[in-house]
């Protein structure tokens, strides 16, 4: 091998052991963390962008502390904790938020359920039969569902808000949350159904065809926020709550 040869080969094996150090230490924990969280979309890109801006901040510290740029970023990372021990505390943040918009999504249901009640009501009256009585009683039902999940969507959303200014929010209240939009989100999922099959069988069927569409539309902004809300709830539970409850933001 000539000198020339030999004297290639010691840079040619700095490039490849270089190539694993052009990885940005602050960027993958990023990355790494944003994968261990779930919650809205914008909460967590709130987040995670003010976890990035605090780490960039203190990797700037260390560089003018006089370290070395690669060392500044593996001392920012190694002071704010790995993401599996940090994850747990924004997650719970996160499962807060997302209760907060599972609330906001079965409190405004309640307008849609309203107009149900109303719909089925006039397809009812002056009609006979098996369909106008199905469709009173469900009016009924849904007069019921419209109360009890505007109550509790209200205080959710006042425990997770003003009031979580002055309290620590109880643990249990996200799964709690969860479980009403769950089972708002199936009674929805039956109202939509059974409106479907009222309205090929009554003589008013647009209304309840029109009702039904309601249902729908109230069921597809339900039950989403539900699934997501038992899924934070979850992960926030694999956790020991924090000292005082969970606060939100």
């Amino acid at each position: 091998m000539s000198a020339h040869g030999r004297q290639a080969d010691p840079v040619k094996a700095h490039t490849v052991s270089a190539h694993p150090a052009e990885a940005d230490p602050v960027e993958e924990y990023i990355a790494d963390l944003t994968a261990l969280l779930h919650g809205p979309a914008r909460a967590k890109e709130r987040m995670i962008e003010e976890i990035r801006d605090g780490l960039t901040e203190t990797v700037a510290t260390h560089a003018r502390g006089g370290s070395a740029p690669d060392r500044a970023a593996d001392d920012a990372v190694r002071e704010f904790g790995t993401p599996k021990e940090l994850a747990p505390v924004c997650q719970r943040e996160l499962t807060i938020a997302q209760a907060r918009h599972t609330a906001w999504a079965v409190a405004l249901t309640a307008p849609f359920l309203t107009a149900c009640r109303y719909l089925t009501s006039s397809t009812a009256h002056g009609q006979d039969g098996l369909v106008p009585r199905a469709a009173q009683l469900l009016a009924t039902q849904l007069a019921a569902v419209v109360g009890a999940i505007a109550l509790l969507a209200a205080l959710a959303l006042a425990v997770t808000g003003t009031l979580a200014r002055r309290l620590p929010t109880p643990h249990r209240l996200p799964l709690a949350i969860a479980w009403v939009g769950t089972t708002a989100g199936v009674a929805l999922g039956i109202a939509t159904l059974t409106l479907a099959v009222a309205s090929l069988l009554a003589t008013d069927w647009p209304l309840l065809a029109l009702a039904g569409a309601f249902a729908a539309v109230s069921h597809a902004v339900v039950a989403p926020s539900a699934r997501a809300c038992r899924r934070c709830a979850r992960m926030a539970f694999a956790s020991p709550p924090s000292p005082g409850g969970v606060t939100g933001r």
